[in-house]
């Protein structure tokens, strides 16, 4: 059975609807090892995990991408001691077919969390809020907002209902991709059913706990999160290809992308789709080299204090098994970092600590298959291969 827009629409991180596999045609297989990875510290030239390595990961890539009909894939693996690979295979655009590049910029939905939370805990670190303060001394209306903290919110443990998953919601996102939500507008979808659990009693990921942080940040420093994003987070960590967009621009270049996240359930072009429903939960745009850069920063705790970064990597149980989630940043397989998926796009950004690896994948369609986001497909692969002690395994929850 075909799961729901309202199961899919941005339930990225930690699960995955159980759905029937695509039916769209695959490309034809256009590789390009060439391209501009935008990184100073290159410990690891490309091709430097050997020609064995590398063609079992250019063949177990190519796998996937054709049995889970993935147009493009943008992969890269940096591993200091052993190398590098970066690949981009596939198509850009299925009409023109042209060739995906390592070069373009791509949606990375709920990769966005951890770029928000990073700007929440600095405002920790400057004490001007605290992680166990209420939602409701920032943001009124929240529902049971007196018992709700910062914390939970960022653990996808308030109890808050996902505003993603109301059907009106999903109705007049899919009805009209192009229209601008407010944050309020979003979160009202939500805020009218009832909470479905007590705050702090289970896991639940919910996109309304990060819009709420968005505005927490707003409240606190008196500008826009989008500002704040970029000042505090983009800029210290050198992140030049890095954006929140204001509606649906996107910058060039870029591929275009597929879901079959729509009304009647046909695959459609999401290229200028408007993300600014996903707001501080999802809609910032980003590349393979800034993505490198950012994996490491954001696992490591480069931007924070060092008690405020192991309070963020304090992994409490999703109730799927090898899955932990801390502070808008899960670990699985000891990879840490964040996936996202946004109606035709996905992505992986996950760092190794113990081997100071990082692995960045970007492909341009949501479409699941096997039951499975297919940017999972791939992470699973290639870590199977590389890490086979590490391998990246989100299961996929009980219909």
């Amino acid at each position: 059975m075909r799961g729901t827009p309202a199961r899919r629409l941005f339930a990225a991180a930690v699960l995955a609807a159980s759905v029937s596999a695509p039916t769209a045609a695959t490309p034809a297989t256009a590789v390009h090892a060439a391209g501009v990875v935008r990184y100073d510290e290159d410990e690891c030239p490309p091709g430097g995990l050997g020609p064995e390595l590398t063609a079992r990961l250019d063949r177990a890539i190519e796998d996937v991408r054709r049995s889970a009909g993935i147009p493009g894939v943008i992969a890269g693996l940096w591993m200091p001691g052993r190398g590098s690979y970066v690949r981009a295979t596939g198509v850009a655009d299925t009409t023109t077919g042209r060739p995906m590049t390592t070069d373009q910029f791509l949606r990375i939905g709920s990769e966005t969390k951890t770029f928000t939370v990073t700007a929440l805990l600095e405002l920790v670190d400057d004490r001007r809020i605290g992680l166990d303060d209420p939602i409701s001394a920032y943001v009124d209306g929240v529902p049971g907002g007196e018992g709700i903290t910062l914390r939970q919110l960022a653990e996808m443990r308030s109890g808050l209902f996902p505003y993603t998953e109301d059907p009106d919601f999903v109705h007049d996102l899919l009805s009209d991709p192009s229209r601008s939500f407010t944050p309020r507008e979003a979160l009202a979808y939500g805020f009218r059913h009832d909470n479905t659990f007590a705050p702090g009693e289970e896991f639940q990921y919910s996109n309304s706990n990060l819009v709420l942080l968005g505005l927490v940040i707003e409240k606190v420093t008196g500008r826009s999160a989008a500002n704040v994003i970029r000042r505090r987070v983009l800029r210290p960590a050198h992140l030049r290809h890095t954006l929140f967009p204001g509606g649906a621009e996107f910058p060039g270049p870029h591929p275009s992308g597929y879901t079959d996240q729509t009304l009647n359930g046909e695959i459609a072009v999401t290229t200028d789709w408007n993300p600014s429903w996903a707001w501080t939960a999802g809609a910032m745009i980003s590349d393979l080299g800034d993505l490198r850069r950012w994996a490491e920063v954001v696992a490591t705790g480069t931007l924070l204090r060092p008690e405020t970064q192991a309070e963020r990597l304090t992994m409490l149980p999703t109730g799927f098994p090898g899955t932990g989630y801390g502070l808008g940043i899960f670990e699985t397989g000891g990879w840490i970092g964040h996936n996202g998926s946004i109606p035709g796009y996905e992505s992986v950004t996950v760092h190794l600590p113990s081997q100071r690896a990082t692995l960045v994948l970007l492909i341009n369609t949501d479409i699941p298959s096997q039951g499975q986001e297919p940017s999972s497909l791939l992470a699973r692969a290639i870590t199977g291969i590389v890490t086979p002690d590490h391998v990246y395994d989100r299961p996929v929850p009980p219909r």
